[in-house]
């Protein structure tokens, strides 16, 4: 994982990324990058230990590296993972997230309810329901690996 521990949710991400992977048997390695020289640090590590694949987690500085980061991805034939569907468009290989025009939306109608006099505390709660799976097949081209036709099937975008 690539991650940024200064940032809370980071931290909470990556607490639950390693339940997952206890329960699923696999290793996870945590590498952090809060800032450029973070960043081009964590690039030696996983350079060093070459992963079988990078999950970059949602975080403010991260995002505003995506296409650094995909880029070395590529250069360095890492399949990568992320949160936002603009990562894939700057060249990540896949985001599988929920969909956050979806969530805005929601937001939206919610706030008209409340400025037309609803209390927000009689609104329901809710929770992300549409999820997306966007796939870059000129990256997955560029590291060599094919992706099942099963998992193109699925996704609900596919950028050649």
């Amino acid at each position: 994982m690539l991650s940024n521990l200064t940032n809370p949710f980071c931290i909470v991400a990556v607490e639950r990324a390693r339940v997952a992977a206890k329960a699923l048997h696999l290793d996870l390695e945590v590498v952090e990058a809060a800032e450029e020289r973070g960043l081009d640090n964590a690039f030696v590590k996983l350079s060093r230990q070459r992963p079988d694949a990078v999950l970059t987690v949602a975080d403010p500085f991260l995002t505003s590296q995506r296409t650094r980061i995909a880029t070395f991805m590529i250069e360095n034939r890492l399949p990568s993972m992320y949160t936002y569907r603009e990562d894939v468009l700057a060249g990540g290989l896949i985001s599988y997230a929920t969909n956050y025009y979806d969530i805005f939306r929601r937001a939206a109608i919610l706030t008209d309810k409340v400025l037309k006099g609803a209390k927000p505390a009689d609104l329901p709660i809710q929770q992300p329901i549409k999820f997306e799976l966007i796939i870059n097949l000129k990256t997955a081209k560029a590291l060599r690996l094919e992706i099942p036709p099963m998992l193109l099937a699925r996704a609900d975008e596919v950028l050649e």
